[in-house]
């Protein structure tokens, strides 16, 4: 599809063009997943960056671990601190990984002998178990909420004499800048502007995630957690659904639950995961988005679609690529069907007339205004080259409009009448150049050569109209020259013996070709004008007719 999407599903295409919210996450889908640490808030620096370093299992010389704790290695190594050399003097008796029920991790290590516990985590998790006066409590959580409502990551740091998850001694308070990535804020104001709601689901703070919705222009006043999920698990979620566009300290398993909520409210879903534990959710919503870089198998395996540069903006783009082809769909089947209507009264009607009038060839058969051939090869060149053309439309006007209801026909409502409106038409007018040129006083044969080369090259005109909505696509080359390399065909064929002979005797005087190109150009521009006609009439711009 676009640059730096895989699509792993074709239905995937068509069902993006229907998405109505967008489930993103913030760490590296909204930002750039690029941790610099501003500064430290900490009463005890050099314990502070024993802290970041030993409690991290990192390696900044090779890039390899958390964008997060190497932004903590960085700048230890800016302070004159050497990590190997800080892991080497302090051998590891124990330690606690990080994990979201917990919010934080523990290592312990060998210090001068004696066992010392070294712990980074979330604000909240390691204020509470340690020991702190309450005044002392309440005042580093109202720093790490002003930090946070800054915008800022708000990492705490701790320690503690022995092996122990409690009864810790606060360091401070580490304040990281993941900044937003430049092209969000515009992606961002492309989906809202057509139709489409984001929502942001990270394991941050509540603050820093508000202020970072802000700063990219997502709309909304206040966050949920997912503290606030669990205790809505009666059925209050619903009402945070509707308005609330920023979830905060969401646990994997409730991305499931958000998604199943969204889906009750007839919402078509696109949700963006990268773990094992992203997988259910992954695989429950409409549209699977999945971390092409730091994205793990198994969520790779259950998306429908792979982002190669893990960028919401490519998010947005295929969105917008989505509902292009569904709409180059659409054109095709306008154009295919218009066309080939065209056909099927010609030749029914001309049978019919040939019947009441007794008009038959010379072998007794009633004379049909096209052959067998002819139909053939009508459909064959003057069908197929425009038809692949439009594979190259491009229409920027889709995202200017609502998502496209995912029950919608194909079909639409205006599709059906400009098809049932064009083709007859085009019809009519094929009639009245077989009797114009009767009238000239030719015979039968020349007459339905006429009407051949009228239906051949008003069918190429008709690809024109066909593209023609209430959003007008960018101008198309292929198309262009599909037109005149079909225009070109249509007439070497009509010059050459042969050809003229396998195609029903197809050979046209010079005078009647005007006659043909008027007929078409009158065929187009009465195509062009239903085509207006019908989507005027509907006046349904971003209803999709239906």
């Amino acid at each position: 599809m676009g640059k730096g999407t895989l699509i792993r599903s074709l239905g995937a295409a068509e069902a993006l063009g229907s998405v109505t919210v967008v489930c993103a996450d913030k760490t590296g889908t909204l930002t750039e997943n690029r941790m610099d640490v501003r500064s430290v808030d900490t009463p005890d620096v050099m314990r502070s960056l024993k802290a970041m370093v030993l409690a991290s299992d990192a390696d900044v010389t090779t890039g390899a671990g958390d964008p997060l704790e190497l932004g903590l290695l960085r700048h230890a190594q800016s302070q004159g601190i050497n990590p190997d050399s800080i892991r080497a003097a302090h051998p590891v008796v124990s330690s606690k990984p990080f994990d979201s029920a917990w919010k934080y991790a523990r290592v312990t290590v060998l210090e001068d002998g004696r066992p010392v516990s070294y712990v980074k985590g979330a604000p909240e998790a390691l204020l509470a178990r340690c020991a702190l006066t309450g005044p002392d409590h309440e005042s580093w959580s109202a720093k790490a909420d002003a930090y946070a409502r800054d915008g800022f990551r708000v990492l705490a740091l701790a320690w503690a004499a022995g092996d122990t998850d409690e009864g810790w001694t606060v360091l401070g308070l580490v304040l990281l800048w993941d900044p937003p990535r430049t092209e969000v804020p515009d992606a961002v104001r492309k989906a809202l502007a057509a139709g489409v709601r984001v929502v942001m689901i990270t394991g941050d703070h509540p603050a820093t995630a508000l202020a970072i919705a802000h700063h990219i222009g997502m709309p909304g006043t206040r966050a949920v957690t997912g503290e606030d999920l669990a205790r809505d698990a009666g059925g209050g979620m619903a009402a945070n659904l509707d308005d609330v566009n920023v979830f905060a300290r969401v646990l994997p398993e409730q991305k499931l639950r958000l998604v199943h909520g969204l889906q009750d409210r007839r919402q078509v879903v696109a949700m963006t995961g990268d773990g094992v534990n992203d997988a259910p959710a992954l695989k429950q919503s409409d549209v699977g988005v999945a971390m092409g870089q730091r994205g793990s198998d198994v969520s790779r395996e259950v998306a429908d679609i792979v982002l190669l540069d893990d960028n919401f903006a490519t998010i947005v783009g295929a969105v917008e690529e989505g509902r292009g082809i569904y709409e180059n769909i659409q054109k095709f089947l306008r154009f295919l069907f218009s066309t080939n209507l065209s056909e099927l009264v010609l030749v029914a009607g001309g049978a019919v007339l040939a019947f009441i009038l007794g008009v038959r060839d010379s072998a007794g058969a009633l004379l049909l205004p096209l052959t067998a051939a002819q139909i053939l090869w009508i459909n064959l060149v003057t069908d197929g080259l425009p038809a692949l053309a439009l594979a190259f439309d491009r229409t920027p006007g889709v995202m200017q409009q609502p998502p496209r209801p995912a029950e919608s026909a194909l079909l639409d409502r205006p599709s059906i009448q400009f098809i049932l409106g064009a083709g007859v038409v085009k019809a009519l007018i094929a009639f009245g150049v077989v009797a114009l040129v009767y009238r000239l006083g030719h015979d039968t044969t020349t007459a339905r050569a006429a009407a051949f080369h009228f239906m051949a090259i008003g069918q190429l005109f008709f690809i024109y109209p066909a593209r023609h909505t209430w959003v007008r696509p960018l101008p198309n080359p292929y198309v262009h020259a599909a037109v005149a390399v079909g225009i070109v065909i249509q007439v070497t064929i009509a010059g050459l013996a042969s050809s003229a002979q396998l195609l029903g005797n197809s050979f046209l005087p010079l005078p009647l070709w005007g006659v043909v190109a008027a007929a078409a150009g009158l065929s187009w521009a009465a195509a062009e004008g239903i085509a207006a006609a019908v989507w005027r009439r509907n006046d349904t711009k971003g209803s999709n007719g239906n």
